[in-house]
């Protein structure tokens, strides 16, 4: 373990040496606000595709989506196609239409989207969504510090009161220098990492037990319901765990680190090849990750804590420098999510609050470096919340993915396909989606029914729909 260590810190100390490098050749080219948030509108369809993709998925595609694998068996393979599902939202019927309006109305954010569509001069629009945005955000971004500490300690031996800090600084200061072209970039390259790592140690997982047929023997002996498609589960629970899984991918088409790609993208033609990419990446990151979980059931029978496959298999399985390799995606998975969070946190307070509701007009150059501190700013609040350990963060990021799906998908669908939705529909659509994932978490009957994020979005979608008709 300790050569295993050795070789991480080596792998680690070169992949944060070209992470910090991309920020400050980034930083560079950032000379006005379009330039810090979009990047000015120029990304290619690699970098658009792999970046949006991994900046949506965290640890959970490493090491959760092979956990929940693990413990539930082929049943979770429904996860797959509920998150092409949302994949298939956002390319197909959300990316070009939001690129092209956001860029004739000349929109940096959502909330300059939103707000520019409905030509809402009373800024309630971009209010709410700052709200929503902010407060997601920061749980968020908390959560993966913590996430950052908990992967330090237990790689490295670093307890989370230096690795936090080490972990927020490194993330911190490629975001707040090079911004969203930075952020864009580096997610490309973590992007890549997760998806190779985790490709890797499923094939490689999966001739160490002798191929299909012979994991599957062994698999059955260990745990007879893996292979099952219901779990072993009742037909009602296994349907309503089915519908969760599937729900998941409605979340994508309100997410604003995710969407702010599609605003950023260069051109339809980026649009276009980046469908396959994204279809690309996300078909073989969840399918290894699924079949690596199932393989766990044979290699590692007995696992007290799921999410610890990952890291195990690589451990037992691997070369020590291709296990170091493969577990760097594990923080790379991280980092891809925290710095996209952390940007869309800073451009809602230093663009749409600072600039836009305080009607401030600064230079580009001090709006920049108004931005960076906001970052910085930011930052290290999140860092402070992780460093206390407060356990309503791990609550709150349960929910963060649905709040949001549910507050902007059914609202950014609707602008883009439904000519007569109105401003008062928009407001009250947002204010049901997150007010009915709120209500739904807090009365448990996301355990007792169904995933909260299917309600609560389609209860918005009905919302727009039935006060766009009274208008």
């Amino acid at each position: 373990m300790t050569e295993l260590s050795g070789a991480i810190g080596a792998v680690f100390f070169i992949y944060l040496l070209a992470m910090v490098a991309i920020g400050y050749v980034s930083s560079k080219s950032t000379e006005s606000p379009l330039d810090f948030f979009l990047a000015n509108r120029s990304l290619k369809a690699w970098v658009t595709a792999i970046s949006s993709t991994a900046s949506s998925e965290s640890a959970w595609a490493v090491l959760g989506t092979v956990g929940l694998a693990y413990k539930e068996g082929l049943s979770a393979a429904w996860f797959l196609p509920g998150c092409l599902l949302g994949y298939s939202i956002n390319w197909l019927f959300v990316a070009e239409r939001l690129r092209k309006h956001s860029h004739e109305t000349n929109s940096i954010t959502i909330p300059d989207y939103l707000e520019s569509h409905f030509k809402d001069d009373t800024h309630v629009l971009r209010i709410i969504s700052v709200v929503i945005i902010f407060s997601c955000m920061m749980a968020y971004v908390a959560a993966q510090f913590t996430a950052v500490g908990k992967t330090f300690d237990a790689m490295f031996g670093i307890p989370h009161y230096w690795s936090i800090p080490i972990g927020a600084a490194i993330i911190l200061s490629y975001t707040s220098m090079g911004g969203f072209l930075a952020v864009a970039w580096t997610d490309f390259i973590q992007g890549l990492i997760m998806v190779v790592g985790l490709v890797i140690l499923a094939i490689t997982a999966l001739v160490h037990l002798g191929g299909f047929s012979e994991m599957a023997n062994q698999v059955n002996a260990n745990s007879p319901d893996t292979l099952d498609w219901m779990g072993g589960k009742t037909l009602p629970v296994f349907f309503g765990s089915m519908i969760g899984l599937l729900g998941i991918g409605l979340g994508y088409p309100g997410q604003p680190h995710v969407l702010n790609r599609y605003m950023a993208a260069k051109d339809t033609k980026t649009i276009q090849q980046g469908i396959w990419i994204a279809f690309g990446w996300g078909l073989l990151i969840y399918s290894s990750a699924i079949l690596l979980g199932i393989s766990g059931k044979a290699l590692l029978p007995e696992l007290s804590d799921p999410e610890h496959l990952f890291p195990r298999a690589a451990e037992m399985l691997l070369p020590t420098i291709v296990s170091a390799v493969v577990l760097t995606g594990v923080l790379a998975a991280i980092m891809s999510t925290v710095s996209a969070q952390i940007i869309v946190a800073a451009s809602s307070l230093a663009h749409d609050f600072y600039r836009k509701l305080l009607k401030r007009e600064p230079s580009h150059k001090t709006l920049i470096s108004i931005s960076r501190g906001t970052i910085v700013v930011l930052g290290i609040g999140a860092m402070l919340i992780a460093l206390n350990e407060v356990k309503v963060i791990f609550w709150f990021v349960l929910f963060a993915w649905s709040g949001l799906g549910a507050s902007f998908g059914p609202v950014i669908l609707a602008t883009l396909y439904y000519k007569k939705v109105t401003r008062t529909a928009a407001i009250a659509g947002m204010l049901t989606g997150f007010g009915t994932t709120l209500i739904w978490k807090i009365t448990g009957l996301s355990d007792d029914i169904i995933y909260e994020l299917v309600p609560a979005f389609l209860l918005s979608f009905i919302v727009i729909w039935a006060v766009s008709q009274k208008n």
